[in-house]
């Protein structure tokens, strides 16, 4: 099961509900199954995020680690736990974010192969006003192809992600998934 994750086309994010200090995230598939747990360490200086097979957190799939400690254009560094190679990362468009959230997501050597954006400017101006309102982005390679999509759904009290990645997405799942957890972990956050 342990590379299952990534190979899902559906799955969900889900906030755990009581946990007092950083964040943890169920992933469950289509049919409700538990898939993985994502856990962001509480009181470290840099953002760091480890995503694992279960909540016994036995064995760990992705390390997603902030480069710098305050970084208005935050950058993430996505690293395979069982090899310890950097898969890419994902870095934040400071003031563009502002208005509607865009990230660049670039492979193992920094170079640019997709872009994270909210689908729409009118919906993102709107849940800065009224953080309850959901959102959802686009995830579109450079060159063209399938994109994946990462919708909010409606809760004023779970926070939950719901990822499509088509098939003939062309884009590393792991990258994929990594940056889905990157934005239920920073957008949850801001409700």
């Amino acid at each position: 099961m342990t590379r299952e994750l990534f190979e899902l086309s559906d799955y969900t994010l889900r906030r755990k509900v009581f946990k007092l200090l950083g964040a943890g995230f169920h992933v469950k598939d289509a049919h409700d199954r538990m898939m993985g747990y994502s856990e962001q360490k509480a009181f470290k200086m840099r953002e760091d995020v480890r995503v694992f097979t279960d909540e016994s957190k036995t064995e760990e799939l992705v390390a997603i680690r902030a480069r710098k400690i305050i970084d208005f254009s935050s950058a993430y560094d996505v690293v395979d736990s069982e090899t310890g190679v950097k898969v890419g990362g994902a870095r934040r468009k400071g003031f563009t974010s502002m208005i509607r959230d865009t990230w660049e997501v670039f492979d193992a050597d920094d170079r640019p192969i997709a872009k994270l954006q909210e689908s729409s400017a009118g919906m993102a101006m709107l849940s800065r006003l009224l953080p309850i309102v959901p959102q959802t982005f686009t995830l579109a390679p450079l060159g063209g192809g399938a994109a994946a999509t990462m919708s909010q759904r409606f809760n004023p009290f779970v926070y939950k992600l719901d990822v499509h990645v088509p098939q003939s997405c062309e884009l590393d799942r792991r990258l994929v998934f990594a940056v889905a957890v990157l934005i239920a972990v920073i957008e949850g956050r801001q409700e």
